[in-house]
């Protein structure tokens, strides 16, 4: 028996790799149990296109449909207004900034040496001026955009003399007038970019203007004189298109003209002292003068 056991341990010992074997091809049976995952995977792979790609591609897309809705909104924009430049801190126009400025003008005519022949008569002799000083300004509440002020004065004279249906009636008469005015006229002016220059403004103003005046009129024929005085109240309500022009970096050149006005006046005459009589005139303009031209120095702080 001892002779037995020795022999079998023998081949034991020559023929280690039969626990070896056992495990391989147990290795083997239970490496088929990962093929159906591979399997599953393969599809995925198929397609051309991982997890992570399909996840950009769709934060990709929701990304520009914003994009595209912004294009189509600012495609159907249009006019003046949509091709503005945009208005810089800095500048004269911006938001918090303020200006102010002065208007003079001043018409004045005479005739002396010859006589002016008109169609009713003539005019031996005529002096009379009529002068206007207004100060006005204003505050940017936003860019481009102001709410202002303007005040004026007026004084109207003039001395002439002529005859009326000279050969029909000789109708001769020496005549003075004076009179003084005074307005007030809250605005709001708009200017426009349209050029990407801070040297040239297009602006709009709108306003409505209160004024009063009162005058004396003195006609004298050689025989009696007639003495008549007037008062009147009026509102007018104007747009002003016009040009801004910087002379310098704060200090501008301006010229506007009215393009439509419309105006309400009552007029009362007291003629002697003893009758009187009013007057009241709506007047709807449409028309552009150009002859009849604003011209302002404006300072901007």
């Amino acid at each position: 028996m001892l002779f037995g056991a020795v022999s079998s341990f023998a081949q034991d010992v020559q023929n280690p790799d039969s626990t070896v074997v056992s495990e391989t091809s147990t290795e083997q049976v239970s490496q088929p149990v990962s093929e159906p995952a591979t399997e599953s995977v393969a599809p995925v792979v198929e397609s051309g296109t991982s997890t992570s790609e399909t996840s950009l591609a769709t934060v990709a897309a929701d990304t520009a449909k914003p994009a595209a809705l912004d294009a189509v909104k600012s495609a159907k924009k249009g006019g003046l207004l949509a091709s503005l430049f945009p208005v810089e801190k800095d500048e004269a126009i911006a938001k918090g900034h303020i200006y102010s400025g002065l208007s003079l003008s001043l018409i004045q005519a005479n005739s002396e040496d010859d006589a002016l022949n008109i169609m009713i008569g003539d005019v031996y002799e005529a002096y009379g001026y009529t002068f206007t000083l207004e100060a006005f300004g204003g505050y940017f509440i936003k860019d481009a955009m102001a709410v202002g002020l303007r005040a004026g004065y007026s004084r109207t004279w003039y001395d002439i003399d002529f005859a009326l249906l000279e050969d029909l009636l000789d109708m001769k008469q020496h005549r003075k007038y004076v009179s003084n005015g005074f307005f007030i006229q809250p605005m709001l002016k708009n200017y426009f970019k349209v050029f990407d220059s801070r040297n040239l403004y297009f602006f709009n103003e709108t306003s409505i203007s209160v004024g009063y005046s009162y005058g004396i009129s003195q006609s004298d024929n050689g025989e009696e004189m007639d003495k008549s005085r007037n008062t009147s109240w009026s509102i007018d309500v104007g747009i002003n298109p016009g040009i801004c022009i910087m002379v310098l970096d704060r200090f501008a050149f301006e010229t506007s003209v009215g393009l439509l006005g419309l105006s309400t006046s009552v007029m009362d005459i007291e003629e002697n002292g003893e009758t009187s009589s009013r007057v009241v005139a709506n007047i709807v303009n449409f028309t552009i003068n150009l002859l009849a031209l604003n011209f302002s120095l404006v300072a901007f702080f």
